[in-house]
């Protein structure tokens, strides 16, 4: 049992018109509200302020719906990276990627190296959905059963760091009063 209520971002990267992008952070989210976790959406496709450094700098983890754009990840992705620098310092993240045949896995290489410029921890573990558009019905997308094993063990991969890594930051930085 977890002594604090851990808070994570999800970030969706996506901007382009026509994005599927929040149905695939509403996919995740419905896999894992059921174990509790507080989760903030941030979306990249609406305006960004004061309130998102506010956001990024409370949470204990992230995690990254992204999909693949030219074997890359979105550039308003980079822009929010590059933005804040410290909210992510000691802080872990995962990715749920998507695309074609790669699954978004190469947008994923590149974010580790970038997240772990700014002292962030990439999990080794996280979602790639093949082809998420074959699988959306009604707005809804469906996934199989190894597709909701992956989304909660990247889970409770991405719990534990933040765990793990909480003590590490600085007590403004860990919501102390």
């Amino acid at each position: 049992m977890r002594a604090t209520q851990l808070k994570f971002i999800l970030i969706i990267a996506s901007v382009r018109p026509g994005r599927i992008g929040p149905t695939v952070a509403d996919w995740f989210v419905d896999q894992v509200v059921p174990h509790g976790l507080d989760i903030e959406i941030l979306d990249l496709a609406e305006p960004t302020g004061p309130r998102t450094t506010e956001s990024l700098a409370s949470a204990d983890g992230f995690i990254v719906v992204t999909p693949e754009y030219n074997h890359s990840y979105p550039g308003e992705l980079k822009i929010l990276i590059d933005a804040h620098r410290t909210e992510w310092k000691h802080k872990p993240v995962t990715f749920v990627s998507y695309g074609g045949m790669s699954g978004g896995l190469r947008a994923v290489e590149h974010l580790r190296t970038v997240f772990a410029e700014v002292y962030s921890v990439g999990t080794r573990n996280g979602v790639v959905i093949h082809a998420p558009w074959d699988h959306i019905t009604d707005g809804l997308l469906s996934l199989d059963d190894d597709a909701v094993a992956s989304t909660r063990g990247a889970m409770d991969e991405l719990v534990w760091w933040a765990e793990l890594l909480k003590p590490e930051r600085p007590e403004r930085d860990r919501g102390a009063a």
